[in-house]
């Protein structure tokens, strides 16, 4: 049995609520809303608004034969035509096939004025119960009777987006390819869809989980905002994603107990709250929510106040497992520079990132700064020719290999030329804004979808430090490791504080109880070491939370004092986590240069 075979890909939340408040099925969902309907007698407008990618066919087509509304009217009817949205859009996504600017619209921009106020006198008209629905439905009739919204996790939609079975917002497009949907949905979609729910939350009468096609779950709002206000006060997990690359590998395959028959899994997105979706348990039926909605719900509880106030109600952190190991290299890369990043697509911070090796076959090895004698004239021009369909770029030839063993630490600065090679498992500890990679060169290969996957090399060079060489390389992003503090059960090791990035990172060996405390801001941790390990409050204020070998979970900054201890059959075995915050007034004085000191051979002697 593999030490991570007890790796939870489906973890949830019980959430304590004394009424009936969640129905599963069509049937049980439909019947509640039948009785909140008889509550208001025959004149009764259901609104049922919508995130982006909720199956009509489905969805609208349940309600209609369970409501039985006298009229029923989609958005859809009420927006503006395709071709205006697609203009609107246009300015924030132009023509680039994977990068656009932060939409600045509003779910209020999509309705056409002159075909609102027709559907409105409709709507007073009726003589009998009517049914909005659609993105939007709360905007077309404002005093609805119930307020129901239909949300979902952007995994699914992407997975709808991939299978044709959605288009974006507005418009007819379900059959473009789904990378144009994605980058679509990425800088659009989301950002009005999260935008109207957020203005809505405190309102909605009931939530409806629509990410599961033919199995709906119904949870009351006061059920469903209580369960988050729950979260802001314990450690929790969000749902693990999995999905494959063209250099994807077999570890999480192998030890996750994930599909077999698929052909290989590159990515694991463990913490990534815009991605992942929350699993929140109600009696005896378990509904899934966006994790986003308890970031925005919650975000001075969730981040603490000195996070909120510099990135507002965003999750700045992001962890995700890369596997190589059976694979081939990341795509060759670099993320872009402060300046740049917001100049060109109006993001606020970039993405610093880090590589923590949580396992690497014989030969593993990350790529990482230039080599001192390469030249920049040489090196662009050969990176030109190969993207031209000339010879190969030769990243060894511009490029430092350094060998990667477990629990190593890359430091990722961005502007650092760099990707991990095969062979490796990853821990990529980051700044969330993660579409923004600029590839340099892919190795001369194609996506899954049989396609050239884009490279992007006058981004990528226009972002190139020329000065991170091989002796700056190894002296300041590798292992860049400092004892803070020993004793018998324990030690903390800072692995990871570039001065150009603002994620700290500290590593935790143990073999007892060690103390931990939020620092006013959220911390995500990952268990790199060891089988099992127990999160408790030292005043009882949350149950105890396990976890498992490369499970990450966050700490809600609101928690403040936290312990964990090892667990298990094996709890006597040196355990390890590492965790990730936000730095806030930390100088770089506790540094203490590349390498162990030589006090500190004990505290990692099982590296």
């Amino acid at each position: 049995m593999s030490r991570s075979s007890f790796y939870d890909k489906t973890p949830v939340a019980a959430v304590q609520y004394s009424q009936p408040c969640a129905w599963s099925g069509w049937g049980d969902v439909l019947a509640r809303l039948v009785t909140a309907f008889q509550k208001h007698g025959e004149r009764c407008v259901l609104a049922v608004d919508c995130y982006a990618g909720v199956l009509d066919a489905e969805v609208l087509t349940a309600l209609q034969a369970g409501i039985k509304p006298v009229l029923t009217i989609h958005t859809r009817d009420v927006f503006k035509p395709s071709s205006e949205l697609l203009a609107a859009t246009h300015r924030f996504l132009g023509d680039d096939p994977v990068f656009g600017r932060m939409t600045h619209l509003t779910m209020a921009d999509y309705l056409d004025p002159v075909r609102l106020e027709a559907h409105r006198r409709r709507i007073q008209a009726a003589g009998g119960s009517v049914l909005v629905y659609g993105p939007g439905a709360a905007l077309v009739w404002e005093n609805a009777t119930i307020l129901v919204y239909a949300d979902m996790a952007r995994w699914e939609i992407q997975r709808r987006h991939r299978e044709n079975l959605v288009g974006n917002l507005g418009l007819d497009n379900h059959t473009s390819p789904w990378t144009e949907k994605y980058r679509h949905g990425y800088f659009n979609d989301w950002r009005i869809c999260d935008g109207h729910k957020r203005k809505l939350f405190d309102s909605i009468d009931f939530f409806l989980d629509t990410n599961t096609p033919d199995h709906p779950k119904l949870v009351t709002g006061d059920a469903l905002r209580s369960g988050l206000r729950q979260l802001t006060a314990r450690p929790f997990r969000v749902v693990p994603l999995f999905d494959p690359a063209p250099w994807g590998g077999q570890w999480m395959k192998k030890h996750f107990g994930l599909d077999e028959s698929r052909v290989n899994y590159g990515w694991g997105f463990d913490c990534v709250p815009e991605e992942n979706s929350l699993l929140l348990r109600f009696g005896s039926i378990t509904t899934e929510i966006p994790a986003l909605n308890v970031v925005h719900r919650h975000p001075r509880e969730i981040l603490g106040e000195a996070v909120h106030a510099r990135f507002g109600a965003e999750f700045p952190i992001r962890f995700d497992i890369l596997d190589t190991v059976g694979g081939g290299n990341l795509s060759f890369q670099v993320h872009p520079l402060t300046e740049y990043i917001h100049q060109h697509f109006g993001v606020p911070y970039t993405q610093d990132e880090s590589y923590y090796i949580l396992d690497a076959e014989p030969g593993a090895a990350v790529y990482l700064g230039l080599k001192e004698d390469a030249l920049p004239r040489q090196f662009t021009d050969e990176l030109r020719a190969a993207q031209r369909g000339g010879r190969a770029f030769d990243v060894d030839k511009f490029v430092n290999r350094w060998p990667a063993a477990r629990h190593d630490h890359f430091l990722i600065p961005a502007g650092t030329c760099h990707c991990s090679g095969a062979g490796c498992l990853v821990l990529e500890i980051s700044a969330t804004p993660y579409i923004f990679t600029f590839k340099l060169w892919d190795w001369g290969r194609v996506g899954l979808d049989g396609r050239p996957r884009p490279v992007h090399l006058d981004h990528g060079l226009a972002n190139i430090a020329w000065d991170r060489r091989t002796n700056w390389t190894r002296d300041q992003l590798i292992n860049r490791v400092s004892m803070l503090d020993s004793r018998p059960e324990y030690c903390q090791e800072q692995t990871g504080l570039h001065e150009r990035e603002f994620i700290e990172t500290r590593r935790h060996w143990f073999s007892g109880t060690v103390a931990h405390h939020t620092g006013g801001g959220v911390n995500v941790l990952n268990l790199v070491e060891g089988d099992e390990a127990v999160v408790e409050s030292p005043q009882g204020l949350f149950a105890p939370f396990t976890v498992h070998y490369a499970e990450t979970f966050i700490i809600p900054a609101a928690i403040g004092h936290y312990t964990i201890r090892p667990v298990g059959s094996h709890r006597d075995a040196r355990h390890a986590t590492i965790k990730a915050s936000v730095r806030t007034g930390i100088g770089t004085g506790e540094m203490a240069g590349a390498g162990l000191p030589e006090k500190m051979q004990g505290c990692a002697s099982d590296r």
